[in-house]
């Protein structure tokens, strides 16, 4: 045996293995957080889209008088005055789906970079047989 070769219980190795399992642990935290957020995302585009989309107010003939701002005119009516329906708060709606899926985005990529980086092999570490 030379002096460079290392056996198989060595205390550096143990070290590597226990590195690199917490590694692995971190990765997978930072992708379950990358999926709340994913999540998080795709329902607040949903109930932006639901409030731009989706008819609203009190029912004439079997229908809600008051259409949504994407679907058709906006109506002058005092009983369409909703504050989630107006535009000030749709835009604060949108910028908080946007900033939902910058944050999905990006903890989706970290997760992905960290779970290539804990399969890595260490610097001078030998392949095992």
């Amino acid at each position: 045996m030379t002096a460079d070769a290392q056996g198989p219980d060595t205390p550096d190795t143990a070290t590597a293995v226990l590195a690199r399992s917490e590694e692995q642990r971190q990765a997978g935290r930072v992708e379950g957080w990358s999926i709340a957020w994913m999540l998080l995302a795709m329902a607040v585009w949903g109930w932006f889209l639901f409030l731009m989309l989706a008819d609203y107010g009190p029912e004439y003939g079997g229908r809600p008088e008051c259409r949504g701002p994407l679907v058709g005119p906006l109506s002058e009516d005092r009983s369409c005055r909703d504050a989630l329906r107006e535009w000030p708060a749709l835009l604060g709606i949108l910028a908080l789906a946007v900033i939902a899926t910058v944050v999905a985005a990006a903890t989706t990529v970290y997760a992905k970079v960290l779970t290539r980086l804990s399969g890595r092999e260490r610097p001078g570490a030998r392949p095992q047989d």
